[in-house]
């Protein structure tokens, strides 16, 4: 499940269980390190298109979701350094920022909300000594975890704004494949199951439906992916970079 990517021990967050629990902050972004693409939503677009290439990512078009794409190699994030640092000045998706906390379905059947805060156990900067409660010692919230849940409630909003989104693109039938290949040293690279808002139908809606994207912020959202695309080139020139400082440790090592 994309929603539970990055957690290696989620568990519902509990008032008994997690009375007691204590949590740092999180000292780098190495949990992130492994992916070349993360989910983003709609909202996210703009301040994402200055510095990293937006794609439909999906095995259809029924299926498909917006993705930034932040390597060109399987289980590898080139924003992110050995010690896991995000690049600076560089955006970091709000899919990111939520860890070690995500909002996630219950399972068919449970009582309660659709909807239970999870956390990641594995996290390291959980324990009962060091760092802020997630409760007080009456039990209820502290302002900590207050933000991190209204955090979580606003991106599950936007994640509903964007599927709306998706369901207006899908009607009007405006993705089409994009299948992006790089030649790299005689080697090349080939990313399949992308796909892009054609531009062409994009200007053949008719006024009222363009009406309506330009009102509801669909157009902005459009708009924003498609100058992203541009940054593909910027995350193939971060795979030169990083294939010369790795051919240059190889030498040193042989």
């Amino acid at each position: 499940m994309a929603e539970v990517l990055f957690y290696e021990r989620p568990v519902p967050l509990n008032r008994t269980d997690h009375k007691d629990l204590r949590i740092k902050p999180i000292p780098n972004l190495k949990f992130a390190g492994a992916v070349h693409s993360v989910p983003l939503t709609g909202v996210e677009f703009p301040a994402a298109a200055r510095d990293l290439p937006i794609l439909f990512g999906g095995v259809t078009v029924a299926d498909a979701g917006p993705m930034v794409l932040l390597g060109l190699r399987q289980n590898e994030n080139l924003y992110v350094n050995d010690a896991g640092q995000w690049e600076a000045n560089v955006y970091i998706p709000a899919f990111v920022r939520r860890y070690p906390f995500v909002l996630a379905e219950k399972p068919p059947g449970a009582e309660g909300d659709d909807f239970t805060v999870f956390l990641d156990e594995a996290y390291e900067g959980f324990g009962t000594v060091e760092g802020d409660r997630l409760f007080k010692e009456d039990g209820s919230d502290t302002e900590l975890l207050t933000n991190a849940v209204k955090f979580l409630g606003e991106f599950q909003q936007h994640i509903a704004r964007t599927q709306w989104f998706m369901e207006q693109l899908r009607k009007h039938d405006l993705l089409e494949p994009r299948n992006i290949r790089l030649e790299r040293g005689g080697n090349s690279i080939n990313l399949n199951g992308l796909f892009v808002v054609n531009e062409d139908k994009l200007r053949q809606l008719d006024e009222k439906t363009t009406h309506e994207f330009l009102r509801e912020g669909v157009l902005g959202w459009i708009y924003a992916h498609l100058l992203s695309l541009n940054n593909i080139d910027r995350v193939s020139l971060r795979l030169s970079q990083r294939e010369q400082v790795e051919g240059a440790a190889a030498a040193v090592k042989n």
